[in-house]
């Protein structure tokens, strides 16, 4: 039970900064996305985003952060591994995994609930 405490508590606090951002700043949504993915790799080069999915687990793996975290993670594994290609190959296959499932889904639900476009 614990770990579902600290993971709401982890993932509601990556939304209230993603919130405060919103409504503080004049920063757009999608550049919001973007300074969460790259505050991820930023925080996961460093080893300090280890400590939030430590005790954050999905509620610090799931969010924006987490994407980047995971992206991070993949490349320093291949470098190491396979060298400097693996710079360009360890987040397409550390991630592609989540990917394939974003764009699929996305596609379900698109095909079911008709979008429109915000005009």
């Amino acid at each position: 039970m614990n770990d579902y405490i600290m993971a709401f508590i982890v993932g509601g606090i990556i939304c209230v900064i993603g919130q405060i951002l919103m409504d503080t700043t004049k920063l757009t949504p999608s550049r919001i996305l973007v300074v969460f993915v790259t505050a991820g790799v930023i925080l996961g080069a460093v080893n300090i985003y280890d400590v939030v999915i430590k005790y954050g687990k999905a509620g610090g793996s799931i969010p924006l952060p987490g994407f980047g975290y995971s992206l991070v993670k993949s490349v320093m594994k291949e470098v190491d591994k396979e060298g400097l290609i693996g710079a360009f190959t360890g987040g397409v296959k550390g991630t592609a995994g989540g990917i394939t499932a974003a764009v699929f889904f996305g596609y379900v639900m698109a095909v079911i609930f008709n979008p429109k476009s915000k005009g």
